[in-house]
């Protein structure tokens, strides 16, 4: 499988991002579809409102939030939309794009692991 990164939208676009999916469910502020350069929206792929609400972005609940939405991301609405990425994956560069301030503590960031793991 090919390397699967993870980016901040607002990021400049670079070549080495091969395939850019959004992979949030809202679209950005300021933000133009242009201006993205998006190859594909998975917002299927993003978490609940209800636990992105409880989330809160706040470090502290990050271990709990990544457990929940590993289950959300087992349903199979969602399973389908990440086996068409791992098919992205396997053909080269994967960029999974996030509004999100801090990317390591992301949704995205939490799909790159569903992916890379295979389940």
């Amino acid at each position: 499988m090919a390397p699967i990164r993870v980016r901040r939208i607002y990021e400049e676009p670079v070549p080495e991002d091969g395939v850019r999916v959004l992979v949030d469910r809202l679209w950005l502020r300021g933000m133009t579809e242009e201006g993205a350069r998006l190859d594909r929206w998975a917002k299927e792929l993003a978490p609940s409102p209800e636990l992105r609400r409880w989330y809160g972005h706040r470090p502290e609940r990050f271990e709990g939030f990544a457990q929940r939405y590993r289950e959300e991301l087992s349903r199979p609405e969602a399973r389908s939309a990440l086996e068409e990425l791992r098919a992205l994956a396997r053909r080269g560069t994967l960029t999974l794009l996030t509004a999100t301030r801090d990317v390591e503590r992301s949704g995205a960031r939490v799909v790159a692991e569903v992916l890379r793991r295979g389940r």
